[in-house]
């Protein structure tokens, strides 16, 4: 195991840090000390073939001018705030309106698009990354100083394990997700309507035109939000159902886990054999199959469009401040927000 660290450019005076992590069998996964992103995770295809399988840039200019949230730790609240505005204990906080007249992913200033302190850390049979960042009290119209630990650490399973940890002095909401951009064929060679997705959801979240969740979560069964049994993921880019229509056809939605507790997702791509396995504590994945990254930019040399990547972003649920039917995002300054998500890279051979 080994951390290797390259210079990759500079934001407000200070050094932007490529890390990258290698394990005992060469799977990479190379990250940033701004936004925490990952930049690349390098894993074998069936016949041994190692190649990257998430989207990123090649340069920092990249990042700050083009990205759509590549590879980031989005907070301190990721997706949408209804209005950019909630209330606590009788307070009404205003929050930035990056997406006016919403607040998307933490605001302009979010947890994306700051240099966060990093530590190397060495395990048993795993090296990986401790990032810390303080947002203070009225960031971005949040209350409290949020004290945030996120650790990256990549294990001789082929494991990336992510853990998020945070304390507050004042009470507020919390709900933190990496944003990363999937594409199992390696290298972009192709988008990702083949991939297959499958979890135990029953209910996924309605969406508004807005894009707000409107409150009710609808069943999945006989729609193509079902991926109970596996399912491609241009059955929703193709579909006529409104819900995919609404978010420029495909997905861009909160599915809920059946159960309860640690619950398991898995992506697979049939042509390289690729499967990600990825385990969470968190009570919903946002899946989101980048129907809207269509641009006059390039993704490492391929030309930017829609459904080139697919997110699973394992969270809790989107504008819950607004919704009591909803599992609470809100910390109080005598609790810890601790969770963690597991992202597993395994082959398969044919016919299996």
């Amino acid at each position: 195991m080994k951390v290797e660290e390259k210079h990759f450019g500079c934001y407000d005076g200070a050094d932007v840090t490529e890390y990258t992590l290698t394990n005992d069998s060469g799977m990479t996964v190379s990250c940033l000390n701004f936004g925490c992103v990952i930049t690349k995770i390098l894993v074998p295809d069936r016949e041994g073939t190692m190649e990257n399988v998430v989207l990123g840039f090649d340069n920092f200019e990249d990042y700050q001018k083009l990205s759509p949230y590549f590879g980031a730790v989005c907070g301190r609240v990721a997706g949408r705030i209804k209005g950019a505005s909630f209330e606590l204990d009788g307070n009404k906080y205003v929050l930035v309106q990056n997406e006016a007249p919403n607040h998307l992913h933490g605001g302009v200033k979010g947890f994306d698009s700051v240099i966060w302190e990093t530590k190397k850390v060495e395990a048993e049979n795993a090296a990986g990354l401790t990032f810390f960042y303080h947002s203070p009290d009225g960031e971005e119209g949040y209350p409290g100083n949020l004290e945030t630990t996120v650790t990256y650490l990549l294990t001789n399973d082929n494991e990336l394990k992510v853990t998020y940890e945070a304390r507050t002095d004042k009470k507020t909401l919390v709900n933190l997700t990496n944003h990363s951009y999937f594409n199992l064929s390696g290298n972009i060679k192709r988008d990702c309507s083949e991939h297959i997705l499958q979890l135990d959801s029953d209910r996924f979240l309605e969406l508004a035109s807005d894009l707000m969740p409107t409150g009710e979560m609808p069943a999945s069964v006989n729609t193509p939000f079902d991926f109970t049994a596996g399912r491609k993921l241009k059955d929703g880019m193709e579909s006529s159902y409104p819900q995919n229509v609404l978010v420029g056809k495909g997905y861009d939605h909160p599915l809920v886990f059946s159960e309860e507790g640690e619950n398991r997702i898995v992506l697979s791509e049939e042509e390289s054999g690729r499967v990600l396995e990825i385990t969470t504590d968190q009570p919903c994945v946002v899946l989101y199959t980048s129907n809207m990254l269509d641009g006059d930019f390039e993704i490492s040399g391929v030309k930017a469009r829609n459904y080139l990547g697919v997110c699973l972003e394992t969270q809790g649920l989107p504008d819950a401040i607004h919704h009591p039917n909803f599992p609470s995002v809100t910390l109080n300054p005598k609790d810890v927000y601790r969770t963690a998500t597991t992202y597993r890279f395994l082959t398969k051979t044919l016919g299996d």
